[in-house]
């Protein structure tokens, strides 16, 4: 064990995390984010489409319409 308390204050300010939009210190009260401005460009960005979600085309004969008839034999 060290001689040396640890300060607390210390180990929680280099315990959170980075704002997603400008890189400052989250605040607690706005967690992901540092400030209200920080929040609100996030929001806009995804209403504005920059965040997607990738979508992979699936492959048609991999996976047969299940509202087609069934193969004749």
């Amino acid at each position: 064990m060290p001689d040396d308390p640890v300060n607390l204050t210390d180990a929680r300010q280099r315990r959170r995390a980075a704002c997603p939009v400008c890189g400052r210190p989250a605040d607690p009260a706005l967690k992901p984010f540092c400030s209200r401005r920080c929040a609100d460009v996030d929001l806009s960005r995804w209403l504005g489409g920059v965040y997607r979600v990738p979508v992979v085309d699936r492959d048609e004969d991999a996976f047969p319409d299940t509202d087609a008839p069934p193969p004749s034999s």
